[in-house]
């Protein structure tokens, strides 16, 4: 049985990252790179809530006990094989996640072109994700 306790304190963190990533929304692409304040909040909160999303789908599998978790992709894998996701919501998460990886790991080459483009167009796939989650409330 998923414990919506877990599930809820999770999302109450997603909630206050998208805030944040929400309000970074109204930069320009000039004004948004030319301050390092905002590229940094937006490249750590995007970090935060990809990672919030991907611990509520660990707590899901785990605590239904859907499959082994090896990698963080696994996750939206077994989510969309068990119905819970539809494929195109899946094939969004695995991008966010290696989207996470490139912020964690390979910081020294983001493109802040990448992560404003990821701000203006592609936050609403964060919402699509709580949905599923709210499921499980």
């Amino acid at each position: 049985m998923v414990r919506p306790e877990v599930i809820r304190k999770r999302l109450n963190k997603l909630d206050e990252y998208l805030l944040i990533l929400n309000s970074l929304r109204e930069y320009s692409f000039e004004d948004f790179i030319s301050n390092p304040e905002r590229y940094g909040s937006a490249e750590r909160f995007l970090q935060l809530a990809i990672e919030a999303m991907t611990d509520i789908g660990s707590h899901i599998v785990a605590d239904l006990n859907l499959g082994v978790v090896n990698s963080y992709s696994d996750v939206p894998n077994i989510l969309a094989r068990r119905g819970y996701l539809n494929n195109s919501l899946k094939e969004k998460w695995i991008r966010m996640i290696g989207f996470r990886n490139i912020l964690v790991h390979d910081y020294l080459d983001i493109d802040r072109k990448i992560v404003h483009e990821v701000l203006q167009q592609h936050l609403g796939n964060i919402e699509e994700l709580k949905q599923v989650f709210a499921q499980f409330l």
